[in-house]
């Protein structure tokens, strides 16, 4: 079962991809990592490290803080 920290963050990422019009791929080239690693991120696979979380709020421009607050 997937924690619901990881589902909220999964869902937080997707939909301000989405709002931006970019693809997973996109996502990851501007956060400097793979577009598999995106997907796993986007499905509440991934525990994703402090570091990352960083480089996917700017790659989306955004606050790290805003990828935490309800939307």
């Amino acid at each position: 079962m997937k924690s619901s920290v990881l589902l909220s963050f999964a869902i937080r990422v997707k939909a301000e991809r989405k709002k931006l019009g970019i693809s997973q791929e996109e996502l990851a080239d501007r956060a400097g990592m793979h577009r598999t690693y995106i997907g796993m991120i986007e499905r509440a696979e991934k525990n994703i490290t402090l570091e990352n979380i960083q480089k996917v709020a700017t790659a989306l421009n955004l606050k790290l803080a805003d990828l935490f607050q309800d939307s």
